[in-house]
């Protein structure tokens, strides 16, 4: 009989995610239904997954500035990777229900308490956005077609967010996975040094304490190959949704910075539209909050593995026994060869990309507004200015195109000539001093044997 559902009181895989599946049911990006403990593909959701997503692209032609092309494209895009993925992440969904089932009631209970908050609240959050967006920015007039437009764009923000959430649930799965290897590594290693009595039963109760160390050593080390396998499949899996929800993302802060804060007014002005700040707040906050969930669950569970090896050295560096030594070298060499880094398509997902992003978007609104001094230089009585500048550009162009350096048969005659010519004396100067030494050796030599003879 199927467990009824409470939030925050999450005992297993499936009820933990039961937010973000349900939505994306709803979505038509979640075609499986679950059977006990399985996944499996579900006729009736894949046929309304095919029918939703074959219908999103009815219209095409709607955009016109960058902004809206690089958000349909991508948008798009992402809908027709998630709905030719759906086989591959059922398989990756069933294969974290598996590793997961070692999890505790307790560390579910935890983890329901932050993912289900998130995925409620953020739903919720985006419908206001796109409520107070639609409201306040007219952009267009109210027909049949401007309301299958809204409803297109909502659609795609909300797919975009229901993958980033699934990726970002699916990487606290795993990190909570690999805290549980921390966990029992570290109980072993009090068990070893405070001489406790150990938790085992009748049948392995012969056996010495070095005896029960490796026998739960060898588990964890085929645990950890597993979540490797898996953090593998989920950076497969989930790359090209990642790459385009990062690309999109950076694209939306910059265009709509600009066009929100930057006026002209006979010169350049940074303000704020009070009429619009509202949906501009709510605007930003999606957008930074999104790739700060990115950035941050895949920084901590980076750190939950990292947190591994020190524990191995800890334990390798505290026991005598020289079986157990050996295999904790052979479970770190294991760690040593698995590259447990969140990416997506060679980009790694960590603080470093979150920097990046911030001196991207930095250097293209200066780009920007560069662009806007320009345009408006030439406005009015600027006639002249123009000319001028137009003439400049043509003379850069013939400085460019002309080679006035000085030169013989292809030598070019400056200090690097000087300083080629000095090395080249130094080293011939040293291979003759080199020849005369060893000229005068042989000499002394065949005199000495004359002698001797």
């Amino acid at each position: 009989m199927r467990k009824k559902w409470q939030l925050f009181r999450a005992t297993d895989f499936p009820s933990l995610m039961y937010p973000n599946f349900i939505i994306s049911k709803i979505l038509g990006i979640f075609p499986y239904k679950i059977n006990t403990s399985t996944f499996e593909i579900s006729k009736p959701c894949y046929i309304m997954s095919t029918i939703i997503i074959s219908k999103m692209f009815s219209f095409g032609d709607v955009t016109r500035t960058f902004e809206h092309i690089c958000f349909f494209t991508l948008g798009g895009f992402m809908a027709i990777v998630t709905y030719i993925l759906s086989k591959p992440r059922m398989h990756l969904l069933q294969t974290i229900l598996n590793i997961s089932s070692k999890l505790s009631t307790e560390s579910y209970k935890e983890l329901s308490r932050w993912i289900h908050i998130k995925d409620i609240f953020g739903v919720i959050m985006l419908v206001v956005q796109e409520y107070m967006y639609f409201t306040k920015v007219q952009l267009l007039e109210k027909n049949y077609w401007t309301a299958l437009l809204i409803a297109t764009v909502i659609y795609l923000v909300l797919l975009e967010f229901q993958m980033n959430m699934l990726h970002v649930n699916c990487i606290y799965v795993l990190k909570a996975c690999f805290k549980k290897i921390n966990d029992d590594l570290m109980h072993m290693h009090t068990l070893m040094i405070n001489d406790e009595k150990l938790p085992i039963s009748n049948l392995i109760c012969h056996m010495s304490k070095n005896q029960f160390f490796l026998a739960e050593l060898k588990p964890l080390m085929k645990q950890y190959l597993i979540l490797t396998k898996t953090v593998k499949m989920l950076n497969i899996i989930f790359s090209l949704q990642l790459l385009a929800i990062v690309i999109s993302s950076f694209v939306e802060i910059t265009v709509e910075l600009y066009f929100y804060l930057v006026r002209w007014q006979g010169e350049v002005l940074i303000t704020f539209d009070r009429h619009l700040l509202d949906a501009f707040l709510i605007s930003m906050v999606h957008y930074i909050i999104k790739i700060i969930f990115i950035v941050w669950a895949c920084e901590n569970g980076k750190n939950e593995v990292q947190k591994i090896s020190t524990i191995i050295y800890d334990v390798h560096n505290s026991i005598r026994d020289k079986q157990i030594k050996n295999e904790l070298q052979l479970f770190s060499l294991q760690i040593l060869h698995c590259k447990n880094t969140f990416s997506t398509k060679g980009l790694t997902v960590d603080a470093t990309l979150f920097a990046a992003m911030v001196g991207g978007i930095t250097t293209y609104m200066l780009i920007l507004i560069q662009f806007l001094i320009t345009t408006h230089s030439c406005d009015g009585n600027l006639t002249t200015d123009c000319m001028g500048l137009r003439n400049l550009q043509i003379f850069s162009l013939q400085v460019l195109h002309c080679d006035n350096t000085f030169s013989a048969k292809g030598f070019t005659i400056d200090a690097k000539l000087l300083a080629a010519i000095t090395s080249s004396v130094s080293v011939y100067v040293t291979i003759l001093f080199q020849f005369m030494y060893i000229s005068h050796s042989c000499v002394g030599k065949t005199a000495n044997n004359t002698r001797e003879i």
